[in-house]
């Protein structure tokens, strides 16, 4: 009896499928608020209708089975997509719910209720799985972009020739301590810098931690044979380090950025004075 009502629900979607797919179609198309054209739509639609056939002929309504892998596939790929082009799940979801609007007139007209349910189960369950594929392509999306405005926040620059500062803006944590490094450190072996300089003006605060994670950048800086001025310290900041305690060390800070690098410019001098001398003699 089951294989009975299976065959004619397979032979009822078999038989409708242009006409079954073309007002799904429509029926997206026109959910998605012109967002996308037709031709778009279709491309998805289309082959999923068919892979879904074949899933429903090898499978049943067993849609975690292996018959049911390309259904899978194309709907992480549509999902993936749709969150991508910024679709909301429900948005997405409700693409593939859509089929059940299109087909209940059909199926319901059957008289075989049992089917009609089977199937509708059958695209719940799908439906459900875009869910949990589109929440995974968007926190795999935002932790990119979390990413990549990360590395834009943190840029090294060339001030002068042998010297590179990092205008620093916003809090200074673990995460963007490490970027900070490597991207310093990079820099200072790609221009063969001997002087950094870390500008904290935009540092809203300094306590205990963001100076733990200053001197750590200054350190690496050290270890590449640089330099490191850190610059920027406001008589606020000034008054915090002093009343926590905050030892710097031997690490050259300054004012302002152009102190800083008034300061790196005659350290250079400097240097090159002995080898000057030493030529002449």
């Amino acid at each position: 009896m089951a294989q009975d009502r299976s065959d004619r629900l397979l032979d009822l979607l078999t038989d409708g499928q242009s006409d079954f797919v073309e007002r799904w179609i429509r029926t997206v198309t026109s959910s998605l608020a012109g967002r996308l054209t037709p031709a778009e739509v279709q491309q998805d639609l289309g082959e999923l209708y068919q892979a879904l056939l074949g899933a429903l002929r090898h499978g049943g309504t067993a849609t975690r089975g292996e018959e049911y892998g390309e259904v899978r596939s194309l709907l992480s790929e549509l999902s993936r997509n749709r969150a991508r082009q910024g679709f909301t799940p429900t948005e997405t979801a409700i693409s593939l719910f859509a089929l059940k609007e299109v087909l209940e007139p059909a199926l319901s007209g059957t008289g075989d209720l049992v089917a009609y349910l089977q199937f509708s189960r059958v695209l719940d369950d799908l439906g459900l799985y875009t869910v949990e594929v589109h929440a995974k392509a968007r926190e795999e999306i935002i932790a990119a972009q979390a990413e990549q405005l990360l590395e834009l926040s943190t840029p090294v620059v060339k001030l002068w020739d042998g010297i590179v500062g990092v205008p620093l803006v916003g809090t200074l944590d673990s995460a963007r301590t490490q970027v900070v490094m490597e991207k310093l450190l990079q820099s200072l072996l790609d221009q063969n810098a001997t002087h950094a300089i870390v500008d904290i003006t935009g540092v809203p605060s300094v306590d205990t931690q963001v100076a733990q994670h200053l001197l750590k950048t200054v350190v690496a800086a050290r270890m590449m044979g640089a330099e490191c001025t850190i610059s920027g310290i406001r008589p606020q900041i000034a008054q915090t380090i002093v009343a926590l305690g905050i030892e710097f060390g031997d690490i050259t800070t300054k004012a302002t950025l152009a102190d800083a690098l008034r300061h790196a410019l005659q350290r250079i001098d400097q240097a090159r004075v002995p080898v000057a001398i030493g030529g002449q003699a």
